[in-house]
């Protein structure tokens, strides 16, 4: 026999469900289905069709959020990003040491080339035209790291096919002088709209700073100190970035933005700790991830660039945003 619900508990079913309804139109929670996805295919969404925020779900599959339900790429990543007229998904392969690959996709998300490498996924990038593509790994067994692990960053030029290994081989000018040391790390690389200036994290004797480089001459000099992955502005003209603010601490970042002409900064309006490498939405939002109310989840959230507003969330169960619009150049 069905069970008759009373007046009072229809009436409370009928506001769970509008409760629970309007709580989905704010916010995605991406995650994947229990069938297996390829670690590099595609489904019917490609980066012309489909103009959005793209995420890494908690299960590892990539979504093209727009403005109906997510769409799975059919891409199963470590870190994934989309710009211009390509992508690149970091996976790992099995074996000690662990290894990496760095699979290239062109528009369509059809694997174009991939690089192997030693390592764990950390960051990835590629520049607005999708020309050049980037990635940082962490690596262990540096003599001068101890029992900690420490980085390394590559770059492959997508047209011509030169591929740097280790981005450490930069001609480094630190404070005005030729600078190297056994220590240096690279890390957090994003790409200018020339595809040859970029920007990263450069680490040496317990200091951070912000590089300039210039890939046709391989050279590149420190801008600023205490800055951690930086992200480009679409328009060129300012860096979002990770800044310690806080020392000794579990919680010790929090995001600004640095006006590359007056060299100014600007801390945004996210309180919370983020260790990760902010992706602009647009010139006026910057996205980023957070940990999420399940154990070892994330969740995707937004702020104004400006310092104003205060943050959003945008995808529960994701990570790795990435941001491919029709005016990506």
């Amino acid at each position: 026999m069905t069970p008759t619900l009373s007046p009072r508990a229809r009436l409370g079913a009928v506001v769970l469900a509008a409760v629970v309804l309007a709580a989905l139109a704010v916010t995605y929670t991406v995650r994947a289905t229990d069938r297996p996805e390829p670690t590099a295919g595609t489904h019917h969404v490609t980066l012309d069709n489909t103009h959005g925020l793209y995420v890494r779900s908690e299960r590892g599959t990539i979504a093209a959020l727009g403005k109906k339900s997510p769409q799975q790429t059919g891409l199963s990543c470590r870190r994934f990003y989309a710009s211009g007229n390509g992508a690149v998904c970091l996976t790992t392969k099995p074996g000690i040491p662990p290894r990496s690959q760095a699979i290239v996709l062109d528009r369509s998300l059809h694997p174009r080339r991939s690089v192997t490498f030693g390592g764990t996924p950390n960051r990835a990038r590629v520049s607005p035209s999708g020309r050049m593509v980037s990635w940082t790994v962490f690596v262990s067994g540096d003599s001068y790291a101890g029992n900690s692990f420490s980085t390394r960053s590559g770059i492959l030029d997508t047209r011509t096919g030169y591929l740097i290994k280790n981005v450490e081989t930069l001609r480094l000018t630190l404070d005005g002088k030729r600078y190297g040391a056994s220590d240096l790390n690279f890390w957090g690389i994003t790409f200018a709209d020339d595809d040859n200036r970029f920007y990263a994290t450069a680490s040496t004797h317990g200091k951070t700073y912000l590089v300039e480089g210039d890939l046709k001459n391989w050279t590149a000099r420190t801008l600023r100190t205490n800055v951690e992955c930086p992200s480009l502005s679409p328009d060129g003209t300012r860096i979002a970035f990770k800044k310690r603010v806080r020392e000794g601490t579990s919680d010790p970042w929090q995001l600004h933005v640095l006006d590359l002409k007056t060299m100014r900064e600007t801390p945004l309006a996210e309180a919370r700790s983020v260790d990760d490498q902010a992706a602009w939405l647009d010139d006026r939002t910057v996205s980023y991830a957070l940990p999420g109310q399940g154990r070892n989840s994330t969740d995707v959230w937004s702020v104004p660039a400006d310092g104003s507003g205060a943050p959003k969330l945008l995808a529960r169960d994701a990570s790795s945003p990435s941001m491919n619009a029709p005016e990506s150049r």
